[in-house]
């Protein structure tokens, strides 16, 4: 026990994430499926963290691609409906106007303001889950989410998703620009 601090076991609290639906074609038709579990491995690589049971993964697998749309708050709605059903049952992609871009198998969704799609490069196999590795092989953004020609976060207002409370939050104001703002305190350092 430590003091003034709550033990709370093995729980990950990297949350919150922000949700995505991830585009693939499963035997010739797009399909997606919502997923937080998103991280950067290094600055053009994506890993996506996704139980075996998904009828995804197949499509990741067959086609080698995949892509990640980062939908906004005005799409909660259809961005949970696609995590609630499997796309062995129902054609997501009739929700959303689909494109392709240039890898032609990565089903990506106009209405999202940001997409990436990406070429696999790795699957890491965990006992429950599969760890797809893709490189980012094209970015698309509507031109309205560019500020200074790169992308503005407040623009996208992308959905936050935490698995501690099982909700979606919203983005909230920038507090100061990265590796920036600790300046401050180098210059007090450099003084002693």
């Amino acid at each position: 026990m430590v003091r003034g601090k709550t033990e709370l076991g093995p729980v990950n609290c990297l949350y919150p994430l922000p949700t995505t639906l991830v585009g693939v074609n499963v035997s010739g038709k797009p399909n997606y499926i919502t997923i937080a579990h998103v991280g950067i491995l290094d600055f053009g690589s994506i890993s996506l963290g996704m139980s075996k049971t998904h009828y995804t993964n197949a499509g990741i697998r067959e086609n080698g691609t995949f892509s990640v749309n980062i939908p906004s708050v005005n799409m909660v709605r259809q961005t949970d409906y696609c995590g609630l059903v499997s796309g062995k049952k129902v054609d997501k992609s009739a929700m959303f106007r689909n494109f392709y871009g240039t890898l032609g198998t990565a089903p990506m969704i106009h209405e999202c303001p940001v997409n990436m799609e990406c070429r696999l490069v790795r699957t890491v196999d965990f006992p429950a889950h599969d760890v797809f590795i893709g490189k980012i092989e094209n970015t698309y953004c509507d031109p309205a989410v560019i500020t200074d020609g790169t992308v503005d976060v407040n623009k996208v207002q992308p959905i936050l998703f935490s698995m501690n409370d099982r909700s979606y939050y919203r983005i909230g104001a920038r507090i100061g620009r990265a590796w920036e703002i600790g300046k401050e305190l180098m210059r007090i350092a450099l003084r002693y």
